[in-house]
């Protein structure tokens, strides 16, 4: 380090800073780089650096070069503008970034006293960060310092803490400042990232909740498997008590909309609540999963994951992409099987309904991003300008996976609907800060594909994503398995998947993707221990110490309905099926306005619908593929939507509908009320509401009396507990 003597004379150190080891860490500690700076887009005052410094090259020109070379004075280093602004000597807009007597500022001066040496190709290059400690446990109100090491190409380790920049994820529990010191607010797991020239590394907070566990709570719930285990385990170590098990009416409800997305029927409910064998919730779920409903269930998810749309295919198209992923779920392919064949598809878009996934994204950029984020739960568009901000990709490595898509090509086929998928010899995708193209290479592998071979790249490239040991591959599809019963992914938001957002509970997401591959990638396997779990099993009744967790399984959480199975579960209880018009204002022409009668919102193939209930209750439109597309937030348009809405209106008042039914059975009102009540919310009445009900029936005049089931029936189907599955 170099120093100033007591008159001001500079003392250099004997080697000049390297720009890109010593330089930039500064600019990007002290935000000269971030994007509310000189990292803009378009800069600042005239200035532009690369976000965070990831373009070395370009950022020596501009410090160094551009408006003239005024930034730097290599007569008198002191007297540089970059320096001068930087200590607020001449008036900066970003105001003081440092001061005089700061080993920054001194590094700086050295750095342009030896002349302000650029890059270097022989430069030591960052190979790993690491902050420790890396498991911070500790109580409300204590702090703790972290470290950050770096380690180099050269086999020199270096105490980067100074220069790191550090973010803390979950202020509620913990907060960081510019040192790197995290002062703890409150309970629960928070992160702590630590970025340093394009890597990072994160420290975990736990804060258990104060007060002595309750040992009782834990003691009373078996432990049915792995998930139980290690949820279990991650609640003692927080001190957040978990809830009873939940009745078996809310198992069977639970259970049937989160594995076929369909209500059990009365008689279904009647069967199991009878059943006194203690292996039926077992055999419940084993019934499920081979139900025609499953099918359905499932290629409605993996169709909105795959972006099954009328609006970019022909409706020809469109129909062979979805009997595609049909024929996958039907025959239970394995996860890494559907995904390879999916990826590597040549030839005609109708007999192999696959090939439709590359024309709906007929750009190599768009196919890289597409991939990263529906099998690897990453989204890597932010490092196509720059390199990633929040995660360890680098703009290289983002046009190097994006190359390995640069030849697919599609041509005409026989008929006017048909297009052939098929991959060329040539071709390459350039990068537009170099103006060469990368090599087309994988993520997190060393080896590139030749650029010269004339294989199909699409080959090397599925075979690698799919891989048992692709670590991305298999937490994205058990976190996306487990998200769907639990409602909260284990890494949230699912597409989310980084170093800067850890799961909340790692042990228990590498055991379930232990198991996933164990198991020859088979969602069936997974769909069964979750299931089985008693922490699946557990009851959405929170108890005092545990009404706030979020994230950690000590109850179940309800949710509303998707739209989808919102839409069926009315027409299920009143027995009045769905007309589905087909939207006119996108739709390709000699399309049919509507679907055959009897289709549920959940067998339809395309999102291309017109129904303002599925989009008022935020049914995903198949654009991108990202879960933000599908959102269970209320609105006011879906209250006014069920409280005088025409969807449970108009099928209430069907004739020959479940009202009309149950009054032609002739049975006592009593028998009416209860089927009522095991039709809608998969239990039967309390005492209270069977009273209440029965004596609202008796009393009705005959003229009133289907008005009267009427009401009882809305009242059930606008209520949150059918709403929600809780």
């Amino acid at each position: 380090m170099s120093l100033l003597a007591p008159g001001g004379q500079l003392i250099c150190q004997a080697e000049a800073p390297s720009f890109r080891n010593e330089v930039q860490p500064i600019l990007t500690r002290f935000g000269c780089n971030m994007g509310a700076c000189h990292g803009a887009a378009a800069g600042q005052g005239g200035f532009r650096l690369s976000l965070r410094g990831f373009d070395d090259e370009g950022d020596y020109l501009s410090v160094t070069h551009s408006a003239m070379g005024r930034r730097i004075n290599g007569d008198d280093p002191a007297r540089s503008l970059l320096l001068l602004k930087a200590i607020k000597t001449v008036p900066h807009k970003g105001d003081k970034r440092f001061e005089m007597d700061s080993e920054a500022y001194q590094t700086l001066v050295n750095w342009i006293a030896h002349g302000a040496p650029g890059p270097k190709k022989e430069d030591a290059r960052l190979v790993s960060l690491e902050v420790s400690p890396k498991q911070v446990l500790s109580k409300p109100g204590s702090q703790q310092q972290l470290k950050v090491l770096a380690k180099f190409s050269d086999g020199r380790s270096e105490d980067v803490t100074r220069w790191a920049k550090f973010n803390a994820v979950n202020a509620s529990v913990a907060t960081v400042d510019d040192q790197g010191l995290v002062k703890v607010t409150g309970s629960g797991e928070g992160t702590v990232s630590a970025w340093y020239l394009s890597r990072l590394d994160i420290a975990i907070v736990s804060v258990p909740q104060e007060g002595a566990a309750d040992e009782t709570l834990f003691a009373q719930l078996k432990q049915r498997n792995f998930v139980d285990e290690l949820v279990l385990e991650k609640l003692r170590a927080l001190n957040i008590p978990p809830s009873q098990r939940c009745t078996d009416g809310e198992f069977i409800r639970r259970a049937h909309l989160d594995t076929i997305g369909v209500l059990p029927t009365a008689e279904e409910t009647r069967a199991f609540l009878a059943d006194t064998q203690p292996n039926k919730r077992d055999r419940l779920i084993e019934s499920l999963l081979k139900r025609p409903e499953f099918v359905d269930y499932w290629s409605h998810r993996w169709s909105d994951l795959l972006l099954v749309n009328s609006d970019k295919l022909t409706p020809e198209g469109m129909w062979a992409y979805y009997h595609w992923i049909r024929s996958r779920v039907a025959a239970n392919t394995p996860w890494d099987v559907m995904v390879k064949s999916l990826l590597t598809a040549t030839g005609s878009t109708l007999e192999n309904g696959a090939g439709n996934f590359f024309l709906l994204h007929d750009e190599p950029t768009r196919l890289s991003e597409t991939v990263s984020v529906a099998f690897l739960g990453t989204a890597m568009n932010c490092a196509k300008c720059h390199n990633h901000p929040l995660e360890k990709w680098t703009n290289d490595e983002y046009f190097a996976f994006a190359n390995l898509f640069s030849r697919v090509r599609t041509k005409n086929g026989a008929t006017a609907d048909e297009r052939v998928v098929f991959s060329a010899t040539e071709g390459d995708l350039v990068q537009p800060l170099t103006g060469k193209p990368q090599p087309p290479r994988a993520l997190e592998v060393t080896h590139s594909v030749s650029m010269t071979a004339p294989e199909d790249r699409r080959v090397p490239m599925a075979a690698w994503l799919t891989s048992p040991d692709n670590r991305l591959f298999k937490r994205t599809i058990t976190n996306r398995v487990w998200a769907n019963f639990f409602g909260v992914g284990l890494v949230e938001s699912v597409d989310d998947i980084r170093i800067t957002n850890p799961a909340s509970n790692e042990k228990l997401l590498d055991a379930a993707c232990d198991h996933l591959v164990n198991h020859k990638f088979d969602l069936k396997s997974l769909m069964r221990v979750i299931l089985q779990s008693e922490t699946y099993q557990r009851s959405s009744e929170t108890i005092y110490q545990n009404e706030k967790d979020t994230r950690y399984y000590s109850h179940f959480y309800p949710r509303r309905l998707k739209a989808e199975i919102l839409l069926d579960s009315v027409a299920q209880v009143t027995a009045v099926p769905t007309t589905f018009n087909i939207d006119r204002r996108n739709a390709n022409k000699g399309t049919k306005d509507t679907y055959p009668m009897g289709f549920r919102a959940l067998q339809l193939p395309d999102s291309n619908i017109a129904s303002y209930f599925l989009k008022s209750f935020g049914r995903a439109d198949r654009v991108a593929t990202c879960e933000c597309e599908r959102t269970n937030e209320p609105s006011m348009a879906q209250a006014l939507h069920i409280a005088n809405g025409d969807t449970l209106n108009d099928k209430l008042a069907t004739k020959d509908n479940r009202v009309d039914q149950l009054l032609n059975s002739k049975q006592p009102n009593e028998k009416l009320v209860q089927d009522a009540y095991l039709i809608a919310l998969a239990r039967q009445p309390t005492a209270a509401e069977k009273t209440k009900a029965t004596e609202l029936l008796a009393t009705a005049p005959p003229t009133d009396r289907r008005a009267t089931l009427e009401d009882l029936f809305w009242s059930l189907m606008s209520s949150k507990e059918f709403l929600f599955n809780h």
